[in-house]
């Protein structure tokens, strides 16, 4: 029953009518014509082409609002359930399926948790990943993505890079700086959470990787886009024999792998990183102290090796008697020769040996 005062025409009667019957818009009109002071039943009269385009305006933004919701029940985006931070489902992932690596659960645990918890990061979250093949770098890597990302490593917001792979070639480093740059914009501008991997960084062209360094600096935004909350993973064996070492004479010295500290051997990393040949040679991002964590692979020993290959078997929904497994490890190569300690291949080859074995007693 409210008529509003100042229409001038039936056109602006009609539409002022469809809007008020709008339930959201109806609220907002009715909060926008109090909080002004705006009267109704023939007192003061108001310019009702403001109101329609103050409607218009809230109808668009509630159409627009919704579709977005709508868009995102049947599609990716940037946002939960698409995008999460899920550091306790992380957490438990690294514990129960990523074996012998007690530096990288805490490191990287304690480093997304401190990232997240931040509204506003002062900068990228960037970790560097070092040890030897089979250490569990790129399982690591993944479970990120499953823990963070609803498509884990399918997702769209997550971009993986292999060096031999998209930066074969050294002569070609211009083109590859433009295209590094030119995607990386392009995805942080569609989602601020995004996660970029990049493996084989040892491998990677020298002179490419700084292309990077502008999106991990504290700055709070570039052209408009704010890279702050997105998170960078550099997998690389460079400082591997470096830290197998220093595992081996803790070893020696009766300490725990477990007991081992993180800071000693980021010094060792970071260190062995920037001056050894590779993507990361005298790197600015290094130099510039960008990197926020080096996280330490140690290398697996037997017990571990054992445990990838039960957990293989149960990937493969099949079951093996501690015998079978013990001749799966035995079938591995170990180093030093001395000590028989840590498996030269880490974890990488299981897989190949399990499906020997099963294609074994298969045919018996």
């Amino acid at each position: 029953n409210v008529r509003f005062t100042g229409v001038q025409s039936i056109y602006e009667k009609t539409v002022v009518m469809k809007l008020y019957r709008e339930p959201v818009v109806c609220v907002s009109l009715v909060c926008i014509w109090l909080s002004l002071g705006w009267k109704c039943e023939g007192l003061e009269p108001v310019t009702v082409s403001t109101v329609i385009a103050v409607g218009a305006g809230l109808g668009v933004s509630v159409m627009y609002a919704g579709w977005n919701a709508l868009k995102c029940k049947s599609s990716e985006c940037c946002a939960a359930p698409w995008v999460t931070d899920n550091v306790k489902g992380l957490d438990n992932m690294l514990k129960f399926r990523l074996h012998g690596q007690p530096l990288v659960h805490r490191a990287i645990v304690r480093a997304l948790k401190d990232h997240f918890q931040n509204p506003a990061p002062k900068k990228a979250l960037v970790l560097s990943f070092h040890g030897w093949t089979g250490g569990g770098k790129n399982y690591a890597s993944s479970m990120i993505a499953e823990a963070l990302y609803k498509e884990g490593m399918n997702s769209k917001y997550v971009s993986l890079y292999v060096s031999t792979k998209h930066f074969p070639h050294q002569d070609e480093v211009p083109k590859y700086r433009k295209t590094l740059q030119k995607e990386i914009e392009a995805k942080v501008k569609e989602c601020g959470r995004s996660l970029f991997i990049f493996d084989e960084i040892d491998k990677m062209p020298n002179g490419l990787i700084d292309i990077i360094k502008p999106y991990l600096d504290f700055h709070e935004k570039l052209d408009e886009v704010d890279y702050r909350k997105s998170i960078f993973i550099f997998l690389s064996n460079t400082a591997g024999d470096v830290i197998a070492r220093a595992t081996l004479d803790a070893w020696k010295d009766g300490i725990d792998r477990s007991k081992v500290r993180l800071n000693d051997m980021e010094k060792v990393i970071e260190l062995g990183s920037f001056n050894e040949k590779g993507g990361l040679y005298r790197a600015d991002i290094v130099q510039k102290n960008l990197i926020d964590v080096f996280v330490p692979f140690l290398p697996l020993e037997r017990k571990q090796i054992m445990a990838c290959i039960r957990d293989e078997f149960k990937r493969r929904s099949r079951t093996a008697n501690d015998k079978l497994v013990e001749d799966i490890a035995n079938e591995l190569d170990y180093i030093p020769a001395e000590y028989s300690l840590y498996s030269s291949t880490g974890c990488k080859k299981i897989h190949q040996k399990v499906a020997q074995h099963l294609g074994f007693s298969e045919k018996i």
